[in-house]
Parts: structure tokens; sequence; C-alpha cells
């Protein structure tokens, strides 16, 4: 897209970084696009206001006007996913609104970028909402195209169906996956990168049934009835958390 100048992030988890440890905080695929950028275009302007746990109409409702008064070259917007993994929640009524905020970063002159869903069918659990993610899927490719927005199409990307692709909690990336990401990010803008997002991993040694039965036991224990008993309490991960770069400001400067 030419020079980027300033970069700002909006969504939840995932565009916040979580499972992707910096030294304060997390660090995670937009930080490290922003670092792609700035290596290619020294002096970007960066700001990341995503926050976990965040549902579509808080990110649009509340990123996207700051997005906006900031006026940057270029606005990720990732989100929606929070509300799919809800049964109440339907993939025609997120994408509307995923609309909204794509419509109005555009109007203000930033440039979008959108991203599909995962593919989840191999997740214990997560795999129920298969049908509604590729619903969803459809409709950003449609956006994308509507408001010549870019697209990076995760659904395809085979090496994110490898477990050490992301978190032992089966929601969030793994820093290697957080940093294959940022690497088709940057292939998608024409930002140049060194490391390819397709190479492959090692081969693995196929689980044991028992073995794999214990874990998922494991799993559901630690995260799933944690993230289960959010949802009927009402609160969210987020919480009381706040965007870790509030402010457009020189990547060097974190």
């Amino acid at each position: 897209m030419g020079r980027i100048a300033s970069f700002v992030a909006l969504g939840d988890s995932f565009t916040e970084g979580l499972e992707d440890p910096a030294d304060e905080g997390y660090r995670g695929w937009a930080d490290r696009l922003a670092e792609h950028i700035e290596a290619e275009q020294p002096g970007l302007a960066y700001a990341n206001l995503a926050v976990r746990g965040r549902l579509i109409d808080e990110v649009v409702g509340e990123q996207v006007p700051m997005a906006v008064e900031l006026g940057p070259d270029l606005v990720s917007l990732c989100a929606g996913g929070n509300d799919i993994l809800r049964p109440s929640s339907g993939p025609d009524v997120v994408a509307a609104r995923l609309e909204q905020g794509v419509a109005a970063l555009t109007q203000a002159g930033s440039r979008v970028m959108l991203f599909t869903g995962f593919d989840l069918r191999d997740v214990p659990v997560m795999r129920l909402a298969h049908s509604k993610i590729e619903i969803f899927n459809l409709h950003i490719h449609d956006i994308a195209r509507r408001h010549d927005a870019f697209l990076v199409d995760m659904w395809p990307m085979a090496v994110l169906r490898d477990r050490r692709a992301w978190n032992m909690d089966r929601l969030h990336l793994s820093p290697d996956g957080h940093r294959r990401v940022a690497l088709h990010a940057a292939e998608v803008l024409g930002v140049a990168v060194e490391e390819d997002w397709r190479e492959p991993y090692p081969p693995l040694l196929p689980a044991q049934w028992t073995d794999a039965r214990r874990e998922d036991l494991r799993w559901a224990r630690q995260f799933l009835g944690p993230w289960i008993n959010r949802r009927i309490q009402g609160r969210s991960s987020g919480d009381g958390v706040r965007p870790k770069r509030p402010e457009l400001a020189p990547l060097v400067n974190r």
C-alpha cells in the first residue's frame, strides 16, 4: 500500500497478543507486524487498542471511534470471534456490525485490514462453531471486497492446524502462531520479510489415545470450565483491562 506512517490495531485478545509474552505484558502478531513495518519503513507510529474479551459492539462502538480520531494510514480490525463462539450470536448480525466499523474507518481515510476466522474443526468443543465461522468468513470476504480492504485469510493457513501454533488453552495462538500471522499480514501489505509463514513444522509422533483424552480432561478443567463460568456470570477476561498502547507513538519507545 505504499508507505505506512501510522498503524492502529483494534480487536480482542488475538490482537492484544495474549499468550505471546513480552518483557511487559504481551507482544502478539500486531506488535510483530509493526516491527516488520518499522524495519522496512523507519518512523512508524503505532497504537494497539485491542482488549481481551471484547465483543463486536464494544470494538465497533468504542475502539473504532478512537481509531478515527487518531487518523492512521492503516487500521487492522479483527473482531467478532468472541460473539461467534456464543450460541446466541448469529454470523449475519455480527458481520453487519463489523461492516459498520469498516465503513466508518474507510470514510475517515484509513485503509483497513481484515482477518478471517480460524479453521477450528479439529479443536474439541470449539469445532461446534465451525459452520458459523465459515459463514462469518464469507461475509468478511464480501466486506473486504466492498470496502477495498486488505484481507488476511487465516482459514486456509494449514500451519495453524498444528497444535504447536496454539497455546495450551486452545483459544490463543502460541508465540510461533503469532509470528506466522504477522508474517502473513506483512505479505498481504507488501512489506518485505525474511521468513516464510508457510514453513512446515517438523513431524510429530502421533499422540496415544489415552494421553490425548487425559489432555482433553485437563484442558476442560483448567480452561473450558472457567470460560463457561465467566459466560454464565456475565464477566469478561478483559474486565478492568486497558489498551496497552492507547496512543500513536514511535515503536522504538515501547
